[in-house]
């Protein structure tokens, strides 16, 4: 069967503890999960359009953005990737409407494990998919904000001490990290927060662990990128964040390629 479209973020839910992935491609949607232990290829057609605007483009900036749209579109806005600079709490924002919708709305910081231990910030509303997004095993959250600005403040204090980066490589080999315990770092962060930070923490230390359709883990992954190579192909042994795993230990990052137009083959 053959699959045209615009590559997006593939999305997952969970489902008796284990993810399931979708992929929306050219108006059709793909279950990827029923595609474990086939043969797939992927091959990019040469041409990358703007995920807000649609406009062709030669250079995609951020994940899939036209330039216009990455200095504009409020889907790119500095608070994204640095929520402390979010201002829609002081009203200044690209598009304050959208804003309303996702930066002045309820947010947790969280401590997860995806390839190390990290400290990260989401809207209440993305439980547990950003976790599934960043390939996370297990989370807890720490706190939560009436918005994106408190969140990414309180994270700012913690970055120092537990990174905010996930290590891919570590996450898409499954390093074993049995050692981490949650809960006792969850303690830790709090402590390290200033009083009028302090009373956001929450005192449920539930654990959310995740599974991932995953039957082999590479041992030395390759990485493929579509502005060097057109092709990758392989039978599919996992799912992993974003990630696709191939038999030949290549993997491909999706929604790095968002808005790359692609045909996605398979018997």
């Amino acid at each position: 069967m053959t699959y045209q479209g615009n590559l997006v973020k593939m999305d997952g839910t969970l489902q008796n503890g284990e993810v399931v992935y979708n992929l929306r491609l050219g108006g059709s949607e793909l279950r990827l999960n029923d595609l474990l232990g086939k043969f797939i290829q992927i091959h990019y057609m040469g041409k990358i359009n703007c995920v807000v605007c649609g406009k062709e483009i030669r250079k995609s900036y951020g994940q899939g953005f036209c330039y216009e749209c990455f200095s504009s579109a409020p889907e790119a806005d500095e608070c994204i990737l640095r929520p402390d600079r979010c201002l829609a709490h002081l009203g200044i924002a690209r598009d304050m409407y959208w804003a309303e919708n996702h930066c002045l709305q309820p947010h947790i910081v969280y401590l997860a494990i995806s390839g190390g231990l990290k400290v990260g910030v989401t809207r209440l509303s993305q439980v547990p998919y950003r976790w599934i997004d960043q390939g996370a095993t297990h989370a807890i959250r720490i706190c939560q904000v009436p918005n994106r600005h408190i969140a990414g403040v309180i994270e700012t204090f913690l970055m120092p001490h537990f990174g905010d980066k996930t290590n891919w490589k570590k996450m898409i080999t499954n390093e074993a990290l049995d050692n981490i315990d949650l809960v006792n770092n969850k303690e830790k962060a709090i402590n390290l927060l200033p009083r009028e930070l302090k009373r956001y923490g929450l005192n449920d230390n539930n654990i959310f662990e995740i599974q991932y359709p995953v039957n082999f883990y590479p041992q030395n992954p390759v990485q493929i990128n579509f502005d060097k190579e057109t092709l990758v192909n392989g039978i599919l042994t996992g799912i992993k964040g974003q990630y696709l795993i191939f038999d030949n230990q290549k993997i491909i990052n999706v929604r790095r390629h968002s808005g790359y137009l692609a045909q996605i083959q398979f018997n």
